[in-house]
């Protein structure tokens, strides 16, 4: 007989969080044990090195709701959370980072406004930070630029503490540095219903950031990245052909120009044009323009038939069925 879904699953990536993760677990039994929710505790430890894996041992056999997996090496927090979401069991999944700088006390309102209010995916929004200008300038910034490409209004998209329905979680791959924006996946996976909420940000007690300004510049690659996948990623024809048929008409347009000014020099004036046609920088540049646009259209084609020949992937989501 299969064991009950339970109500919640509280994933938690972590690395190197040894002195954070007891006092984390603890504290997320005292949160939600008096809601009389059924929950487990999924811990990703993402190849950590000082022992963090030695304590969540410990931790499973005092508390029988941990439950855990370990990478051989790091890979990544997306990698993590991917891990996580396809361990969790519970009706409602709720992500926290482990080291306490998110604060369990947000879970029961973060519950309840996925199971009661009906929302697929609720994002915190850490409204005040404890954290220096060199990194809450540059996320400003980052936020903005999400905003504008996604067109989702949340303030925080790289907040830790996030709250799904369980199978908004199943629907999505997180990878590379794709959980910054599991919003825009689930939004592009047909979940539309998508709050923010207001949390607490706490100073870190323990050990050191992992994440230096290097990220933010990877952030913005990766939305470049999946903004077009998700836009093109079935229909590249549509981007490459496009553009190169632009630039194809655009060389063409000058070299057909180029040449009704040749010949009008020649045979309406009777004399010679001032400068030969491959004297002109208008020559090489509508040259370029023809040579890109093939290469453009020729890519859009062989990423047509490179996509019809891949195998199949269930990417259209039935809700329910009569």
């Amino acid at each position: 007989m299969a064991a009950p879904t339970p109500d919640l699953s509280l994933v938690v990536p972590l690395y190197d969080e040894a002195e954070s993760l007891p006092e984390l677990v603890a504290w997320i039994t005292r949160v939600v044990v008096p809601l009389g929710l059924s929950y487990e505790i999924v811990l990703v430890d993402d190849g950590s090195r000082d022992g963090s894996w030695q304590v969540i041992e410990r931790l499973r056999t005092e508390y029988p709701a941990v439950r855990a997996a370990r990478f051989r090496r790091n890979y990544g927090k997306s990698a993590a959370l991917n891990t996580g979401f396809g361990l969790a069991q519970g009706a409602v999944v709720i992500t926290l980072d482990a080291d306490l700088q998110d604060s369990p006390d947000e879970i029961p309102e973060l519950y309840r406004r996925i199971a009661h209010e009906g929302y697929d995916l609720v994002s915190g929004w850490k409204k005040k930070r404890y954290d220096p200008l060199v990194k809450t300038v540059p996320s400003k910034l980052f936020n903005w630029a999400t905003r504008q490409v996604t067109g989702i209004a949340l303030h925080d998209f790289n907040c830790g503490l996030k709250a799904y329905r369980a199978q908004v979680v199943k629907s999505i791959e997180v990878y590379g540095e794709m959980h910054r924006y599991i919003p825009y996946l689930a939004k592009a996976a047909g979940f539309g219903r998508i709050g923010e909420q207001v949390v607490q940000h706490r100073a870190r007690k323990y050990g050191r950031t992992k994440f230096g300004w290097e990220r933010f510049i990877r952030g913005f690659l990766d939305l470049l990245s999946i903004r077009f996948v998700l836009r093109y990623g079935r229909r590249p024809m549509h981007f490459f052909g496009l553009w190169g048929t632009l630039s194809f008409l655009v060389g063409l347009g000058i070299a057909l120009w180029l040449l009704g000014e040749k010949l009008y020099y020649n045979h309406a004036l009777g004399s010679q044009p001032p400068r030969a046609v491959t004297e002109q920088p208008l020559f090489y540049l509508a040259l370029c323009a023809v040579v890109v646009g093939t290469q453009l259209f020729l890519a859009g084609f062989l990423g047509e038939l490179i996509g019809r020949a891949a195998p199949d992937r269930n990417t259209y989501l039935i809700d329910e069925t009569l």
